[in-house]
């Protein structure tokens, strides 16, 4: 692929990530739940793999938190679901495992980075359980979709 056409393919996925953040969203305690984030995260890791994947969940992370339609939990849930998502694929070559790394990547293990995360930048102190049954729906939700 070239660069262009890598660039153009990376603007529409940022694009259906902010756009979609409109209409398809739910509230999860501290943070908001985007199942299209998990979706294009899962498309991305899939067509254009680990780099490219991680960079759009950060540019769709930094817009809506600069439009005001997430919070800081977007940006290590994003991209560490993407990566992880693009990883497995590399590794297996599975649609599957991409959906199921990003649903373990920011269901489980960004929950879990979520809680000293959310004290230290948001000022509350839920604990890890209050975070992993909104973030696993939601990207569990958003693999589905993929």
């Amino acid at each position: 692929m070239n660069r262009t056409r890598l660039l153009t393919t990376m603007s529409v996925f940022v694009a259906i990530g902010i756009l979609g953040s409109q209409f398809i969203w739910f509230p999860a305690g501290v943070a908001k739940a985007y199942p299209v984030q998990h979706a294009v995260n899962v498309i991305a890791a899939i067509m254009l793999g680990p780099g490219p994947a991680v960079i759009i969940a950060f540019m769709i992370g930094l817009l809506r938190n600069m439009l005001g339609l997430g919070t800081l939990l977007a940006f290590p849930g994003g991209m560490f679901g993407a990566f992880l998502a693009a990883w497995l694929y590399r590794m297996t070559a599975k649609n599957y495992m991409a959906a199921l790394g990003e649903s373990f990547g920011t269901g489980i293990v960004v929950s879990l980075f979520a809680v000293p995360f959310a004290r230290i930048l948001l000022g509350d102190s839920a604990g890890a359980f209050f975070f992993i049954p909104p973030f696993l729906v939601s990207s569990i939700s958003g693999a589905l979709i993929s």
